[in-house]
């Protein structure tokens, strides 16, 4: 089942994110706290039996600049044991649609590594497609978690 993710998914969310981005990085409590309080994020997740297996984490990124907001996919995850089944593209369909109904939106983005050609191959099936700009990033000096 692919739905929205809601308070009670918060620990299960949190062993899913220190499978895919490591540990110590969040908490379970920040998490539900996140899921409670954050209208700019949309969290989805796949459901098998009872278990979680798999979430996708939009960022709905408004500016004065423009009417309609620019949701972007920051996170995708699927346990390895359900991989291939197309949980990824079921859950960034219903992430696109729930985004489309909190108003207008622009494209959908999302950033991949260059090298992680299966994801790539799952953002191509699902319409995405490169569209040349460039992406820069500068680590916050000030911040404890700058490496």
């Amino acid at each position: 089942m692919i739905r929205l993710a809601n308070e009670r998914d918060a620990q299960s969310l949190h062993r899913l994110n220190e499978a895919f981005n490591g540990s110590g990085l969040t908490t379970p409590e920040r998490i539900r706290d996140s899921l409670c309080r954050n209208r700019q994020e949309v969290v989805v997740v796949a459901q098998e039996g009872a278990d979680l297996v798999g979430f996708v984490c939009v960022q709905l990124k408004r500016s004065f600049c423009y009417e309609a907001a620019m949701p972007e996919v920051t996170e995708l995850y699927v346990e390895p044991a359900w991989r291939r089944q197309g949980l990824a593209a079921r859950m960034l369909a219903f992430a696109e649609v729930e985004c489309r109904s909190r108003g207008p939106m622009q494209k959908f983005e999302l950033l991949t590594g260059q090298g992680n050609l299966i994801a790539q191959a799952v953002y191509h099936k699902s319409g995405y497609v490169d569209d040349h700009k460039l992406h820069l990033s500068k680590p916050d000096a000030t911040s404890k978690n700058h490496s």
